[in-house]
């Protein structure tokens, strides 16, 4: 199958979106199928460039212009021409919000069936930066989603909880499609590994029981949650990533230690010294970090809100906190502290990463490419 991604994130952007479109490229190539990405590029001063090549194939940059460390990607008419050479026998369009809109225009005129990835709550976060005029911005941004994905042939949701947003505001043609995790780089045998045990002797010098958080460090992860936990006792805050929160986080988690953006192996040693993951965003669609920090064996807590209704099982995998009553997340992390919790952290973890071990993205990816036929299909009885 010749599959053309359109994606409004990509390398060198680390996130969600990133990440997803990277594990479907690498495991298209590993299927031998076909596959073009064209994406937002980056300024050739930067210090990091947009790829020419991903996983063997070819990545067709466009211009781009930064919104709040963002690349946006600027819609024009080279992808059709892009496109029209390449003849995809389907368009994957991951997170459409700009590029992604012109993309499924551009598959609408050249008659290529299209799925689109509903990936980013952009209305929970422009209500969140609209101040008094949130709803209304909200609002209009969900008229705005369903308008483009009334264009894609297929809609697909990562959890149950994006599912019900999508068809509460009337988004047609929906299905949910997960996310995989790479349960061998992010395994509980990597607590032995000399590297492990070096990171978590110096953040644990005095055997605090370590609580991790991995991800961005924004506004819209609701980092501020994490305050609470300064006051749970034998333990010490560890945070994995960057963002523009930083300084702000830095300020109010004294004895918080920030290890940074971290990748691959460094990354999965960070999720094996941890003894628990915390998670505060009550916007994802999904949790990939979730799942992530499961398949190390880590117990987690998380919202009771959006994808982590899906990874959490209360009280077997690690629990799930009300957002709206202060002093929850503390009192959901307190029961897994201490040497007295350690076999309690370690049969949630066992159990947590029973649940996605068989996630992997290869067969993610087979349940993808199912999707994408049925969408061939019902685009080829829409216009016979």
């Amino acid at each position: 199958m010749r599959v053309a991604i359109v994606t409004e994130s990509f390398l060198p952007a680390l996130n969600g979106v990133t990440t997803s479109v990277c594990k479907v490229l690498e495991s298209l190539r590993a299927q031998g199928h076909d596959a073009l990405v064209i994406a937002p590029g980056t300024s050739p001063w930067s210090p990091t460039m947009t790829p020419e090549h991903y996983a063997g194939f070819p990545v067709h940059s466009v211009t781009s212009v930064p919104v709040r460390q963002f690349r946006v990607g600027l819609p024009s008419y080279e992808i059709e021409t892009v496109l029209h050479r390449f003849r995809p026998d389907v368009m994957h369009v991951a997170s459409p919000f700009v590029l992604g809109v012109r993309g499924l225009t551009a598959a609408r005129a050249l008659g290529i069936p299209s799925v689109a990835i509903y990936q980013t709550d952009m209305p929970s976060y422009i209500r969140q930066h609209s101040g008094p005029a949130g709803d209304l911005t909200a609002r209009a941004a969900w008229r705005w989603i369903r308008r483009i994905h009334q264009q894609a042939d297929l809609t697909l949701a990562p959890s149950s909880a994006a599912l019900q947003d999508l068809a509460a505001h009337d988004v047609p043609r929906i299905a949910q499609w997960g996310r995989g995790v790479d349960s061998d780089l992010f395994h509980p045998a990597r607590r032995t590994d000399p590297g492990t045990a070096a990171l978590r002797a110096r953040l644990a010098p005095r055997g605090e029981t370590l609580l991790g958080y991995v991800g961005r460090l924004a506004p819209e992860k609701e980092l501020h949650r994490l305050v609470e936990l300064a006051r749970v006792p034998g333990t010490r805050l560890v945070l994995v990533g960057e963002g523009p929160s930083s300084e702000m986080l830095a300020a109010s988690l004294p004895g918080a230690v920030f290890l940074g953006r971290r990748e691959g192996e460094d990354l999965a040693r960070a999720y094996a010294a941890f003894d628990v993951f915390v998670h505060t965003g009550t916007r994802e669609t999904f949790g990939q970090t979730i799942q992530e920090a499961a398949a190390a064996g880590l117990p987690v807590v998380a919202p009771a809100r959006g994808g982590p209704l899906d990874l959490v099982e209360v009280g077997v995998t690690g629990d799930l906190f009300d957002p709206d009553r202060p002093g929850d997340l503390a009192a959901k992390v307190a029961p897994l502290v201490g040497p007295e919790a350690a076999e309690l952290r370690e049969r949630m973890g066992l159990a947590a990463r029973d649940r996605v071990v068989t996630r992997s993205w290869p067969a993610l990816v087979e349940q993808l490419l199912d999707h994408y036929a049925l969408a061939i299909r019902d685009f080829s009885r829409s216009v016979a």
